[in-house]
């Protein structure tokens, strides 16, 4: 199942937050927070100003954006679950550049 946002809206997926500390400290899933950045996977045309003209979207899929605690709105599709919400509730992208990319895969 594909699902298209509307207006200014996206649709992330958290990434997994670490589950163990910096000293080798297991967290267990019940006390771990969710985390607050996730991926883009899809997101909207882009908001209308007064004269009608479309805005586009500063972020596209593939982003890893930063967000609020509580931003979003929760949704499970075909068992994962994901975040609904404005471009407004991003508080950033995380720039990555290729020798990020090369260390975590």
């Amino acid at each position: 199942m594909q699902i298209r946002p509307l207006r200014d809206r996206i649709i992330v997926k958290r990434v997994e937050a670490q589950r163990t500390t910096a000293s080798g400290i297991v967290i267990p899933d019940t006390a771990a927070e969710k985390p607050e950045q996730g991926e883009v996977v899809a997101v909207g045309p882009g908001r209308r100003d007064e004269k009608g003209e479309l805005i586009p979207m500063e972020v596209k899929v593939g982003d890893l954006v930063l967000f609020g605690k509580y931003a979003g709105q929760a949704i499970k599709v075909e068992g994962e679950e994901l975040l609904v919400m404005r471009e407004d509730d991003v508080m950033g992208v995380v720039e990555r550049d290729a020798g990020t990319l090369k260390k975590a895969a």
